[in-house]
């Protein structure tokens, strides 16, 4: 059977069809991958995601490129989605790291270090930068944006909504150390 027919058996639930699709392309895409990742157990992994998803996305499979084309989107795209994640979860280790550090730093210096501050080291930092900015040291929401190249409505929303997450956050940490003392 031919790369056409395989595919239009099965994108009619062909099982067999299927099977024999990836039988054939399975290599070239593993390939691919490792000198795409530098790393043949991850290229494995990929590959295997790229097939879970070739069967659940098989009918949106238009014959516009070749079979093995449209496998090498799914799996740079898959590749790309791992990459941010990855790149967004050693941002944020890195953040908790530094806020580890600035607790240490101030409890070592004997200054406080209370559940405020610490509801705001869970803030993004173009939201926790206007509060202390406004509430800490008493700069207008003008100047604030003028600093940040933001306006002053735009500044005056983070600094609400943030102080909303902190307020939230402060309740939550509160019912969490109510129900521990409860437990004991």
């Amino acid at each position: 059977m031919e790369e056409k027919e395989l595919i239009q058996s099965a994108k009619s639930g062909n099982k067999r069809a299927l099977a024999t699709l990836f039988q054939n392309n399975y290599p070239f895409l593993v390939k691919y991958l490792i000198k795409v990742t530098m790393n043949p157990d991850i290229a494995e992994e990929l590959a295997q995601e790229t097939m879970a998803k070739c069967i659940e996305k098989i009918h949106l499979y238009q014959f516009k490129s070749k079979f093995s084309s449209w496998l090498i989107s799914i799996a740079t795209n898959l590749y790309i989605d791992q990459q941010r994640r990855k790149k967004r979860e050693k941002a944020f280790m890195m953040d908790e790291e530094q806020y580890r550090k600035l607790k240490w730093h101030l409890e070592s210096r004997n200054e406080e270090w209370n559940d405020t501050i610490s509801a705001l080291g869970k803030l993004a930092e173009d939201v926790r930068i206007p509060i202390i900015l406004r509430h800490y040291y008493g700069y207008t929401y003008d100047e604030i944006g003028e600093w940040m190249k933001l306006s002053p409505g735009t500044i005056k929303s983070r600094v609400h909504n943030g102080i909303m997450a902190v307020r939230k956050e402060l309740r939550i940490n509160e019912e969490r150390e109510r129900h521990e003392r409860r437990s004991r």
